[in-house]
């Protein structure tokens, strides 16, 4: 039996295994586009470590794409082939595996929640929690589980940057800026390659309106970024957002041409329907058409996509998005499809399931109506789960973009008590008033609202 690098007993009889094993962990807590590539070596090593097969079906869902589902059921079964000579911990995480493929992402979440009560230094598991309970929507186990394990770590400890990152992006979501900032900023000093800690920096100066910072912080960090996943694809979508609050149309649209929606880029041909480059580019599309800026046929091929995904509800904040191309390029049959097929998915009885249901259903039917012209309706749909959307996950700044369809439905429908609904709900969340904010500006001038 070795021990990875935090001192953490594995079931492998293979000291080469083991090194594999912290290599390829090491490629995802740190956002390694070749993460996936790692684990090839690793099973090679020792095809019998239940925790390595494990690692691969986690790497597979954090795809959140159905078609790979089966893939991971099958490093599932593997890992339960050898289950016999793993570790407590290990049988852990397996059945954090099985949970989460079976619909419930809670229950991952809650199995890696008692994996760090007894083990703090486990990365895996923290960095996992860290990851599904942002898309559940829950800032406050984030932030929690950095408190829970932060006593054990020191900086002389491999990865220790990611905790630093990992507690400013949980601090960021739950509104203590200072805290985050002084944390995200750590772990940069620790490694200037972290991209996670520059995004959670990012996310700050997004929600305090730092526009000019935002934009130099990026751009100053942006030569760290070799070898880095598709979080650098959200960087640049930060980095066009704070161009879009200084109305800087042209840059913003240079932005998703070559950096955030390169359809000639290696890491977009290489997953051109993953969730986040998707989210990122339909957000902003959406955004621009808001303000009347022609987008071109930027909409197309997202629209293309969007009928592909069709009955895929893995990533719930992503399902108003392919929504929103179907809805922008007048799709109304592959729309209809797409609800059909999320009214199925709600029936298959999982946690999971009851989100798509009713929050996701709604919501896109609601971005539906407002691509429709009915805006009164949009509203009608999305107003008695507002208050519910966070569940969906997806950050402040990310669930802005539905902030603001409800606000332009309840404008163009004459709704003012909807429109100042939603001000007054930003304005709780947000430093910045609605009056210095380029989507809620219009709304909050003709309402008069400070």
């Amino acid at each position: 039996m070795h021990h990875d690098s935090h001192g953490l007993a594995l079931s492998t009889d293979s000291e080469a295994a083991a090194r594999a094993f912290d290599h390829a962990v090491a490629g995802y807590i740190t956002y390694r586009a070749d993460a996936g590539q790692r684990l090839a070596p690793l099973l090679i090593e020792d095809p019998q470590f239940a925790l390595a097969h494990c690692l691969k079906g986690y790497l597979t869902m954090l795809s959140y794409n159905r078609a790979n589902v089966p893939l991971a059921a099958a490093s599932l079964h593997e890992a339960r082939r050898w289950v016999g000579t793993a570790t407590a911990r290990e049988q852990a995480h397996i059945a954090a595996l099985a949970a989460w493929i079976d619909g419930e992402p809670d229950r991952a979440s809650a199995v890696w929640q008692q994996i760090l009560a007894a083990h703090p230094r486990d990365a895996l598991a923290f960095r996992l929690a860290h990851f599904t309970d942002f898309w559940l929507g829950r800032p406050d186990r984030m932030l929690s589980a950095v408190r829970t394990v932060e006593p054990a770590w020191s900086a002389d400890l491999p990865h220790y940057g990611t905790l630093l990152a990992c507690r400013c992006f949980a601090h960021e979501e739950c509104g203590h800026y200072t805290e985050a900032e002084a944390a995200g900023r750590a772990a940069i000093a620790h490694d200037p390659a972290d991209v996670w800690a520059a995004h959670g920096v990012a996310h700050v100066m997004e929600m305090q309106g730092r526009r000019a910072e935002g934009i130099a912080w990026i751009n100053f960090l942006r030569g760290n970024w070799d070898g880095a996943s598709n979080l650098r694809h959200h960087l640049w979508w930060h980095a066009a957002m704070f161009h879009l609050e200084r109305a800087e149309i042209d840059t913003v649209l240079a932005l998703f041409d070559t950096e955030f929606r390169n359809l000639a880029a290696p890491l977009t041909k290489a997953q051109p329907d993953l969730y986040i480059d998707a989210q990122n580019a339909a957000s902003m599309l959406f955004r621009l058409g808001l303000h009347d800026v022609d987008v071109g046929e930027r909409w197309h091929e997202l629209a293309d996509k969007a009928e592909a995904r069709i009955g895929d509800t893995l990533s719930t904040f992503t399902l108003p998005h392919w929504m929103m191309a179907l809805a922008a390029t007048g799709r109304t049959a592959a729309a209809q499809r797409m609800l059909a097929a999320l009214r199925d998915a709600a029936q298959a009885g999982t946690s999971h399931a009851a989100l798509v249901g009713t929050i996701a259903l709604p919501l896109c039917e609601a971005v539906l109506a407002h691509g429709q012209n009915q805006p009164a309706r949009a509203v009608a749909l999305m107003r008695p789960v507002l208050g519910e959307m966070y569940r969906l996950g997806g950050s402040h700044a990310q669930q802005d973009v539905l902030e603001q369809l409800y606000l332009h439905a309840a404008l163009q429908a004459g709704l003012d008590d909807d429109a100042r609904l939603l001000l007054e709900r930003v304005a709780g969340r947000h430093a910045l008033p609605p009056l210095r904010r380029v989507g809620y500006r219009a709304a909050a001038e003709k309402l008069g609202f400070a």
